[in-house]
């Protein structure tokens, strides 16, 4: 059973990676006059010198080298390699959307991202759906289906996004893929193309003559290290429903971003009726998992709870186990009373049989 501190640190360690992905969104910004596609080519390139010094100091390259060892056969290596250029694309559409205009556009994609996820766990993976992930959906898709009638259209930015990752994650959970080594896969699949985007859009030169871009980049991918880092120690921590629940903190924090910081106007994106749809879907999606966890915690505390309490304190302890002793004696003499009540009541029986 996962104790008040654990979830405490856990619950603490996701905001923070939340946050720090969020920032990431900003540096688009920050690194100009780079462009929005060579600031995403540098942010993979940093990406994976970040990763690689993240996987050198965890001890993990064996575990990398024997998953990739179980790869057999032209099939399973395509179905492996096929997911890298959707990631490339949504770590292009990240970087270079607010530099041009469309970081509330992604946003809104981000928002819609969960629910299309649970649609497809939903229709091809057979996953129960509760009535609450229904009613998000209904009132998400609503709110879209408004903006079509009224506009002809939506963003193709938030479309490339909400419905960019299903197939990612569907391909790499095919093979069941584990995350660290699908990622530092992607990116080294993906270091070529970068490289030689750099050289030819004029990404080095930019970074070499401009003086902010000799911290700003390594910054870049010390903030992308520390974000997945957090997020690694946050999902080891926090039970899944509760770690989902903080991950919509993600496009929170893009939209106060957009709004406040890249001055978009909200109309820009879509009309007020699809944002409030939106949005209550999104506190709908938060309730759900939100009650998930707390059923999940009541029945750890109902089945585990006589595991023993790291991380508090010995007079709690002794406190908490001696009011669960006192519990079981209790419940112990309930049903002692109970079959005592039964025999009493069949030696009656007996007794009245032999007086006939």
């Amino acid at each position: 059973m996962l104790t008040t501190n654990q979830t405490s640190q856990g619950t603490i360690t996701a905001v923070a990676a939340n946050f720090l992905y969020s920032l990431l969104f900003l540096f688009g910004l920050l690194l100009q006059p780079l462009s929005g596609t060579q600031v995403a080519s540098w942010r993979v390139l940093t990406m994976f010198f970040s990763l690689v010094l993240l996987v050198s100091v965890l001890k993990q390259w064996q575990h990398i080298f024997d998953y990739l060892k179980t790869l057999k056969g032209t099939k399973e290596w395509l179905l492996f390699i096929l997911p890298t250029p959707i990631l490339g694309a949504q770590i292009w559409i990240f970087m270079w959307a607010p530099v041009n205009g469309l970081g509330l556009e992604v946003t809104l994609g981000y928002f819609l991202y969960p629910m299309i996820m649970i649609v497809v766990g939903r229709f091809f993976y057979n996953e129960d759906m509760s009535l609450l992930q229904w009613a998000a959906i209904i009132c998400a898709g609503f709110g879209i289906a408004y903006d079509i009638f009224q506009y002809g259209a939506i963003s193709w930015a938030t479309l490339f996004v909400c419905l960019g990752y299903p197939p990612y994650y569907l391909l790499r959970r095919k093979l069941a893929v584990p995350p660290i080594t699908g990622l530092i896969s992607d990116l080294v699949l993906l270091l070529p193309v970068v490289l030689v985007a750099l050289y030819f859009n004029g990404g080095f030169e930019i970074a070499i003559a401009s003086d902010k871009l000799w911290y700003l980049l390594p910054l870049l991918g010390v903030i992308s290290t520390a974000a997945m880092s957090l997020t690694m120690v946050a999902s080891q921590k926090l039970p899944v429903s509760l770690f989902g629940t903080l991950c919509y903190l993600e496009p929170i924090f893009l939209f106060i971003f957009s709004i406040a910081i890249l001055d978009r106007n909200l109309h820009d994106g879509g009309s007020m009726l699809m944002y409030s749809m939106i949005f209550i879907a999104l506190l709908i999606m938060i309730a759900d998992s939100a009650l998930g966890y707390l059923a999940r915690k009541r029945d750890d505390r109902l089945h585990g709870y006589n595991e023993p309490q790291v991380g508090s304190f010995p007079p709690r302890r002794r406190l908490k186990n001696r009011r669960i002793k006192g519990v079981l004696i209790a419940h112990r003499f309930r049903k002692i009373k109970k079959y005592q009540q039964k025999i009493d009541k069949m030696t009656r029986k007996i007794e009245a049989l032999h007086l006939e």
